[in-house]
């Protein structure tokens, strides 16, 4: 299974839509997908054990775990490029 951890500055509400649209998308493309939601806090005590980051607020340089803006899940503008870099990563 592959894992996708989304980040927000709260780790509510905004991580939930995008982690929604992931969940969705995966789904219909047959990926098997554990996506959790955080707050960028989440990320000082290091890289998380997952295959990719999507990320609504800046995450700190010294993550090396591949980073997928998350602002054009909020806007709409670029989402559809926004997927296929989440799912180019889980593949």
């Amino acid at each position: 299974m592959k894992k996708v951890f989304v980040i927000c500055g709260t780790g509510v509400a905004t991580s939930t839509i995008v982690a929604s649209a992931i969940r969705e998308h995966c789904l219909y493309h047959g990926i098997d997908v554990d996506v959790s939601q955080g707050k960028v806090m989440d990320l000082l005590s290091g890289n998380p054990a997952v295959d990719v980051i999507v990320s609504t607020t800046e995450v700190p340089k010294s993550i090396t775990v591949p980073v997928v803006p998350g602002m054009p899940f909020l806007t709409g503008i670029g989402r559809d490029q926004a997927l296929d870099d989440v799912v180019s990563h889980l593949q």
